[in-house]
This record gives C-alpha cells, structure tokens and sequence, in this order.
C-alpha cells in the first residue's frame, strides 16, 4: 500500500499539480496585497477618500451589558469589492497566460507536424493527377 501512494505520489501529474497549488497560493497572496496596497488606497481617494475596507451596512449595532458583549451584525461589502477586483485581477491574467500556452502549444505541434509530414505530392498534385487520368 505504501509502494502504490509513492508510485501515486511520483507521477508526474501530481508532482505539477502540487506546484501549480503552491504557486497559485502565492500568487494569490502577491494579487491581494496588490489590490489592498497599491489599487485600492488611490481608488479610494479617486472617489472622494473612502476606505473601502471600511464600507459596511450595520443591520444590528454591537451591544455591551458590562458582562456579555454582541458583536456587531454588518455586510461588509468594501472588503467584497475588493475581493471582486482580486478576482477580476486573477482572471485577466490567467486569461493572458492560457492564451500564451496555447499560441506557444500550437506553435510547437505546427514545427513537430512540418518536421514529421511525410515529403509526397499535394492535395492538388494528386487532384491535377487525377483530372489528367479522367481526361484519358
């Protein structure tokens, strides 16, 4: 059981799939602090110095009775613009990325189909051939 989860483990398929989480966990880090960081703040200050972390609708105000305190009930939905935007961020570049490998995959297919094309007559060398045969 042990020699199949490591045979398991050491396929190649697993192996990039491990990287990709991790790279696409740090890559989701570097989007967030961007957004937070550099894009919201003159975002913010664009449309009149709101901090968006802050955008909330309270639906029920936090209480204190001395003993036992109610934490306040909001939607925040500042933090889910930004999230929103860290989302439009991801998408646009995994968009450029995939369109990237698939321009590079068909590049590649085309060079290994040209180097691999058996050397024969065309499609109109063998139509041409063809005609000449009927007219006979």
């Amino acid at each position: 059981m042990i020699k199949e989860l490591k045979n398991f483990l050491m396929k190649g398929n697993v192996l990039d799939l491990a990287v990709a989480v991790i790279v696409a966990g740090a890559f989701g880090a570097v989007v967030t602090s961007f957004t937070a960081d550099i894009v919201m703040p003159p975002l913010g200050l664009l449309v009149g110095g709101i901090d968006f972390s802050d955008l909330k609708i309270v639906l029920k105000e936090a209480t204190n009775d001395g003993t036992v305190t109610v934490p306040e009930v909001a939607i925040n939905y500042g933090r889910f613009l930004k999230f929103i935007i860290d989302f439009i961020i991801i998408a646009i570049v995994l968009f450029f990325l995939v369109k990237a490998y698939n321009k590079a995959t068909k590049a590649f297919k085309k060079e290994e189909e040209t180097a691999s094309a058996p050397a024969g007559p065309s499609d109109n060398d063998l139509l041409k051939e063809i005609r000449d045969l009927l007219k006979k």
